[in-house]
């Protein structure tokens, strides 16, 4: 939502800027939902192509940085106008790393598809649709400018947390139960990881998205991880 300025061309390249972030939304929202669709049809090539789009994405964040630095530099923004620019900025980095770890997700999918589906899988696609149903609604926010709507999107990513830590510890029992299920308990045990660290840079965007609309800090504190939470973290190769 931009107000109309003097020189038609800042708008343009404001709502350019703005458009580019919706559109690398759609695209990390896309690669999410395919890397949930290959893992539960357990289908290797879709995996492989997830794996070969996460480029576009990287494109466009490069483009962003690129049109917010053009905006600076020429337009000097100020105020509510800065602060779009900024918030760009941040918001295409959270949205690089959302699809960084749907990638991830991909490239653990494929050792899967060789071995026996297990119970606990079915958990992944349910995160992964909560957290992509917690994308759309802060990219709807953004485009609004609707900090409520962002705080509770913030509040969502409580259920995201609470079944990854579920879980965590039902794959803890199945691999104690039968030391074959360990290499494909772990695949799916990170794979919870990289959904749950997209819950986490969604709610960086809803914070974002307080200071775009209000211009402070979102005072609100995250729960603190439990001690399973933050040892596993300290082991994730792909955080």
């Amino acid at each position: 939502m931009i107000g109309e300025h003097i020189v038609k061309a800042y708008d343009d390249e404001l709502q350019h800027l703005n458009n580019t972030i919706v559109e690398m939304a759609g695209l990390t929202e896309a690669q999410l939902d395919g890397a949930i669709r290959a893992l539960v049809n357990r289908d290797a090539e879709l995996a492989y192509c997830i794996i070969d789009d996460d480029d576009r994405i990287d494109e466009l964040n490069y483009e962003v940085d690129t049109q917010a630095m053009q905006l600076l530099a020429l337009r000097q923004p100020m105020a509510l106008d800065l602060r779009n620019v900024v918030a760009a900025l941040k918001i295409s980095a959270d949205l690089e790393r959302i699809a960084d770890y749907a990638t991830n997700m991909a490239r653990r999918t494929i050792p899967l598809t060789e071995t026996a589906l297990m119970g606990p899988v079915h958990v992944i696609p349910r995160m992964g649709r909560l957290v992509m149903s917690m994308m759309k609604n802060v990219i709807d926010a953004y485009i609004t400018h609707d900090s409520d709507k962002a705080h509770e999107v913030w509040h969502a990513d409580a259920e995201v947390d609470e079944m990854y830590v579920s879980l965590f510890r039902e794959l803890l029992t199945y691999m104690m139960e039968d030391a074959r299920r360990i290499t494909p308990c772990t695949h799916v045990l990170f794979m919870a990881k990289n959904i749950e660290r997209m819950g986490d840079h969604v709610t960086n965007i809803c914070e974002t998205i307080h200071f775009l609309v209000h211009g402070d800090r979102f005072r609100e504190n995250r729960p603190r991880k439990t001690r399973s939470d933050r040892l596993l973290t300290d082991m994730d190769p792909d955080k």
